[in-house]
């Protein structure tokens, strides 16, 4: 496997406000409390408190590329009054027709001939994974054009570490599943394999959310959460 390269990191910028989340929040608050029956009032759920999270996306990104050789058997048609075929030195006799196969072409159908080979195999497979800050895989996906990202990312998250959800997944076991999803099973008949695995990027982006705690009918509680990039209850 080649040298991991160097992480890069992105923060997304908000596409709103404190005060428009606040306002989503309020609008969208009463749907976390909401049965087949029932769904409170606006007044019955009180909202004690919002707090902007940056949740981390952990990228890697992965070439794999590979050949061998494995055995092979070839089937040729050969004409009917054809009984063997000599082929590198060897000689391969027809195959046996089924009585079916009698019974409908007689002696006038083609005959067959398997042939033991050796194939050169080529491989090459890209991928990308992508695994949220709990270290599942998911399929998500964000801009980090110039336009979408914000300038300081280490000053945003330092000003904001109490409220950074850095990766749980480490960048090897990232890479572990990568490389496993990348390589097919090999047949059990090879021989001279050659293979190698590359790690072409590695990203953590970062991802603001807000976080809403309410409070509902009977003191439930619950927790509602707002995509600040997309304006998205999670």
């Amino acid at each position: 496997m080649t040298e991991k390269p160097d992480a890069k990191i992105f923060v997304l910028r908000k596409s709103i406000d404190d005060n428009e989340a606040s306002d989503i929040i309020d609008e969208k608050k009463t749907s976390e409390f909401k049965s087949f029956l029932t769904k409170p009032k606006k007044e019955e759920v009180q909202v004690d408190s919002i707090d902007l999270f940056y949740e981390s996306l952990l990228t890697v990104s992965g070439r794999y590329v590979a050949d061998y050789y494995r055995k092979a058997i070839h089937t040729i048609s050969v004409d009917s009054n054809v009984q063997e075929v000599t082929f590198g030195g060897g000689i391969f006799p027809i195959k046996e027709k089924s009585a079916l196969k009698k019974a409908f072409v007689g002696d006038r159908g083609k005959n067959k001939i398997d042939i033991p080979l050796e194939e050169h195999v080529f491989v090459e497979e890209e991928r990308e994974l992508v695994f949220d800050h709990n270290g599942n895989e998911v399929d998500i996906h964000y801009k980090t054009d110039s336009k979408s990202i914000e300038n300081y990312p280490d000053k945003i998250l330092e000003d904001n570490s109490a409220n950074v959800k850095r990766p749980e997944i480490k960048y090897d076991s990232a890479i572990q599943i990568l490389k496993e999803s990348l390589k097919s099973p090999l047949e059990k008949d090879i021989r001279d394999l050659n293979e190698e695995f590359s790690v072409e990027e590695i990203t953590e982006t970062y991802i603001p959310i807000y976080e809403a705690r309410l409070t509902g009918p009977k003191s439930k509680v619950s927790l509602l959460r707002l995509d600040a990039v997309r304006k998205k209850i999670l």
